[in-house]
This record gives structure tokens, sequence and C-alpha cells, in this order.
């Protein structure tokens, strides 16, 4: 199979069992941005990380590639491709707590930073709060259909991701970065 087709160089592309829409269109947004999501957990998951963040890190990037199934597909629920539901929440929601089990209570907001696996998890962290953006923007868009439970997903994952950050720093012995208040803001 040859990985070129040009069909996609109009500018439009095709949906899993449906029409070809353009490049920009909500959907292809926001599967696109899934994916790259998952490309920065690959990232992340080329540094040092300990091995239960990689762990985890392996586990939620094969839900994101489900989830991207779903999301290319107009018709996922008929196609049996709803792949994100509450037991991959729960699941998040438990990791979250199990990592911030041995962290030091956050008393203030904290910078991007610490080590470069740290670092690295933070970008990730803000590309998924854009994926979880561009499907809700995707969910308001008329006739189109998405369940509530991938937007639920993507919120807790940024959530773990956050927390992730702090455990990776934690674990490597380098302490979170406090944002200070520049001099002069808010004058």
């Amino acid at each position: 199979m040859k990985i070129y087709t040009k069909t996609g160089d109009s500018g439009e592309t095709g949906l899993f069992g449906g029409p070809r829409v353009r490049k920009d269109a909500p959907r292809i947004e926001a599967y696109g941005t899934v994916d790259e999501l998952n490309a920065m957990l690959g990232l992340a998951r080329a540094e040092s990380l300990p091995s239960d963040v990689d762990a985890l890190l392996y586990r939620v990037q094969n839900e994101l590639f489900d989830l991207g199934a779903e999301l290319a597909t107009p018709d996922a629920e008929k196609r049996g491709l709803r792949s994100l539901g509450a037991p991959q929440i729960a699941a998040l929601e438990h990791a979250i707590d199990q990592a911030e089990d041995p962290l030091p209570p956050l008393r203030e907001f904290i910078l991007p930073g610490g080590n470069r696996g740290a670092a690295i998890l933070h970008v990730a962290r803000t590309v998924c709060r854009r994926a979880e953006r561009r499907l809700v923007t995707l969910a308001a868009v008329p006739g189109e259909q998405l369940a509530a439970e991938p937007i639920v997903y993507l919120n807790r994952l940024g959530d773990l991701l956050f927390v992730l950050a702090r455990l990776t720093n934690h674990a490597a012995g380098v302490a979170d970065v406090p944002w200070k208040k520049s001099a002069g803001a808010g004058d």
C-alpha cells in the first residue's frame, strides 16, 4: 500500500464510512488535535519517565488512538466505534488520585517546567486542553453526533497530565517551579 494517495491534494479528506470533507472541518480539527496529543505523549515517553508513568501513558495513547477512530467516523456508535466511557474516565480519576499521593500539596500556582520529561508533559497538557476545546466545538455543530464521554475523558486527561508532570519532577528530585507575579503586573 502506498502512503500517498493524492486524494487529499485538493484540501479534502474522507471520513471513515462517510463523505469527503474539508481538512479544516471541525471533525478533522478534533481528531487531528487528538493525534497531535498522542504524538506529544510519544515524545514524553521517549524521555526517562518513571516506569509506572510510562505504562500509564502507553495505555492512554491506545485510548487516544481509539478516540481518533471514533472521531473519524461520523456515525461511530452505529459502527460500534464508541471507545471511551465511564470505565476509562474512572481509570483516569484513579490514576490522578494515585499520582497525587506522594506529592506535596499545591499551595501556589506553578509554571510548566522542571525536568525535560515534566516540561513535555506540560506541553502535552496544553495540547490536551486544545483537543478538548476542539471536541466542544464539534459537539456544537448542528447535525454532528458526539457522545459526552470523550469531552469528559479529555478534561480528566488534562488534569492527569498536570499531576504526572509534577510526579515526574518529584521522582527526579526537582521542585515545582512556582509562579511569581511579575513586578509591575496589574499596575
